[in-house]
């Protein structure tokens, strides 16, 4: 069997297994199903869940919210993250903002960001918005500062100009920080999308969520809750389909 295939199979079989091994602790009584729950029960309220169409607006409304505030910060954190990596001075300029707000606690900042847009979708489209940008921002920056000091000599020693070493050399080397840094946004942009739903909305996957656990719905609160975990395991597949497709185009080191 070849790895990928293998990787996938144990994979699989270590859900199956996890997922047995919940089941008959709620069926043998080891755990409280009032708190817990077990997956037969969870895929019943699922089906019920998107069978009434409530699962299917709320999963539009939150893919709305992520996709623009991820989007936003893909566009931005990219530009910045590459622009300071590639001028000195620029990154001298921005390093202590930079690391102010990466450092700071941004989550703490969604009541004053329903303040200043609003209980609507431009909150959680802001919360998205600085929970994904930072980590793009540095991993975009750490690949330009890493690139191959090899390859920048051999690109000079052809001549090469600024524009052509950023886009022969620099970008490409870059991909795999970027890539690591796309990944960590969006685990942290789901985070920033379900705890602006938790505090101002009045719908989405994050709304269901609290209603379900204040309301001891269980079922339901784990059905919205692996929605948004199975996007964000997809959102990662799909980014690593990317890198494999952009590894075609780096180039070979030669230090």
């Amino acid at each position: 069997m070849p790895p990928r295939r293998r990787g996938a199979a144990l994979g699989a079989l270590g859900v199956a297994i996890a997922l047995l091994s919940w089941e008959l602790c709620a069926a043998l009584g080891v755990v409280d199903e009032l708190f817990t729950s077990r997956p037969s029960e969870i895929l019943v309220a699922g089906r019920a869940y998107f069978t009434t169409g409530t699962g299917w607006r709320d999963l539009m409304v939150s893919a709305t919210e992520f996709l623009a505030g991820f989007g936003l910060a893909l566009v931005v954190g990219l530009a910045l993250g590459l622009a300071i990596g590639w001028w000195r001075w620029l990154d001298q300029l921005t390093e202590p903002l930079v690391s102010f707000a990466y450092a700071s606690p941004r989550i703490a900042l969604v009541p004053l960001l329903v303040v200043w847009f609003g209980i609507g979708l431009g909150s959680k489209v802001a919360v998205v918005f600085i929970s994904a940008v930072f980590p793009i921002i540095l991993s975009a920056r750490t690949g330009v500062r890493t690139a191959d000091p090899g390859l920048l000599a051999l690109a000079r020693a052809f001549d090469a100009n600024r524009r052509q070493l950023f886009r022969t050399v620099i970008l490409p080397g870059a991909v795999p920080s970027i890539v690591t840094g796309v990944r960590l946004a969006i685990g942290v942009g789901l985070v920033g999308m379900v705890v602006g739903e938790l505090i101002a909305s009045s719908e989405g996957l994050g709304h269901t969520i609290l209603y379900a656990g204040n309301t001891f719905q269980t079922p339901l609160m784990f059905v919205a809750l692996f929605v948004v975990s199975g996007a964000g395991v997809l959102m990662t597949v799909a980014v690593r389909a990317v890198e494999r497709r952009l590894d075609r185009w780096r180039p070979e080191s030669h230090a």
